[in-house]
């Protein structure tokens, strides 16, 4: 049993989640539609970044079979002379990984260079990479520069993409190399409890902080604890999660006036003991009457990729090819619903503002859940349309923020669970509408499948 990079780096996150990944997977919730979507996005951006060396070969491998005679492949092109090699697999003692970029610069010296789809280089690639520095160098190679290439979220497309401008490198060299001593440590360590004959503590207390949120999901979808268990406290963190288990306390509605928690955490408490929610009339009210009929409620779907799909946009931004409008033109009046789906492989900023103008008045209130959002999107599609950008101007003053009475805690129901997500508020206050009964669901998976029938399909 071999430790990869990805192993190592799972150890570094919770010895646990190491342990399950090697013997027991399907422990393991499955990995989401949308976070596989991150990853075909990297390996998309992979093919800009590799521009960058020309005289590269790729080794790589399309199948198990070619997998295992991956690093007498990777050998045998170093050997012959290959000075760049793309996805080639190294091997010392019970260590492996495999490269992004390695560049012959001497005899036995290579550069290491890793090809990441952020827009800089992050701490944990400094991990990543100081494993794979341990690993060439157990193969007997020196590591003289160590690179992160990543994305360059300046860079705005303007005809065919630029390779050159949406890439940028960044050296880690000294960073990296000054992890060498942890990380032999922390590899003898991974080793050892890949080897042990049961699962170590899954304790949350033994996560690495910058991953508690994360292993808490697994945590919680491993040992499937009661509803309204501490594990669902809002905002949780390795501190107050020791206090309460210090005290014995599993239940949030155990916990005592006296336990000292953030003040979101001690509303979503003292909702739950109370048994019914905690209403600030007065502010909501205040709230409401800052509303000006007609009433629009605005909600955006949109597209983002890595690489832009069209000219204008730079990497990652969010623009929308679909909008939902529900219009009340008064207190009594019935409400209206319009849209607009972009429906053709084209930008769709011009036509939906034309839409969005003919569906939208000049006076009255825009409501939209989480603001900040569609107020991004209209910036982006005033630059996009500058002939329409007083309009998004106007429209951005115009826009109010339902969330605000939940984000601020003048409504604070204990079925929130600490959150003001429209995710968490709406079952709870309307059940009939839970976003679980659509078939789409999320955006994400609206994103996703409309970039897939709309603009991918045709390509």
């Amino acid at each position: 049993m071999q430790l990869s990079k990805t192993d190592y780096t799972t150890y570094l996150k919770h010895p646990a989640w190491l342990w399950l990944r090697k013997h027991d997977k399907q422990k393991l919730p499955p990995i989401d539609p949308a976070l596989q979507a991150i990853f075909d996005t990297g390996h998309e951006f992979e093919q800009y970044a590799e521009t960058q060396f020309p005289d590269g070969i790729t080794i790589g491998f399309d199948s198990y079979n070619q997998y295992r005679t991956l690093p007498a492949r990777t050998t045998a092109a170093l050997e012959s002379g290959a000075k760049t090699i793309f996805q080639g697999r190294f091997e010392a003692e019970r260590l492996t990984f495999i490269c992004d970029v390695i560049q012959v610069v001497g005899q036995d010296e290579v550069d290491l260079f890793e090809i990441k789809s952020s827009t800089s280089a992050k701490p944990e690639h400094i991990v990543d990479l100081a494993f794979q520095m341990v690993v060439l160098e157990k193969c007997g190679f020196k590591v003289r520069n160590i690179a992160v290439i990543h994305v360059d979220n300046q860079y705005v497309r303007n005809g065919k993409v630029d390779p050159a401008g949406i890439t940028a490198t960044t050296d880690v060299t000294e960073s990296v190399k000054t992890k060498r001593d942890f990380t032999l440590e922390k590899i003898d360590e991974a080793l050892k409890v890949m080897a042990l004959n049961e699962c170590p503590d899954k304790s949350l207390l033994l996560a690495d902080s910058s991953h508690f949120k994360e292993w808490l999901e697994i945590y919680k979808y491993i040992e499937e604890p009661k509803d309204n268990s501490i594990y669902d406290l809002c905002r949780l963190d390795a501190d107050t999660l020791d206090k309460l288990q210090s005290r014995d306390i599993k239940m949030i509605k155990d916990i005592p006036a006296d336990l000292s928690l953030k003040s979101k955490q001690r509303l979503q408490v003292d909702a739950l003991q109370q048994g019914h929610p905690s209403v600030d009339k007065k502010e909501i009210q205040d709230f409401l009457d800052s509303f000006t009929f007609p009433l629009y409620f605005l909600d955006y779907e949109t597209m983002s990729s890595l690489v832009p799909y069209f000219d204008g946009l730079r990497p990652y931004q969010q623009l929308p090819f679909q909008y939902s409008l529900h219009i009340l033109d008064a207190p009594d009046a019935e409400v209206r619903h319009v849209e607009y789906l972009h429906r053709s492989n084209s930008n769709p900023a011009q036509p939906l503002t034309e839409a969005l103008m003919s569906h939208i008045g000049d006076t009255g209130t825009v409501v939209t859940w989480n603001m900040s959002f569609e107020k991004t999107c209209n910036t982006l599609l005033g630059e996009l349309v500058p002939e329409h950008a007083d309009f998004y101007t106007d429209l951005n003053d115009r826009i109010v923020d339902l969330m605000t009475p939940f984000s601020k805690s003048w409504y604070v129901d204990s079925g929130f669970k600490g959150s003001a997500s429209i995710k968490k508020v709406l079952p709870v206050l309307v059940p009939e509408l839970s976003h679980k009964i659509l078939e789409i669901s999320d955006g994400s998976t609206a994103q996703r499948l409309w970039m897939k029938t709309i603009l991918d399909s045709v390509h």
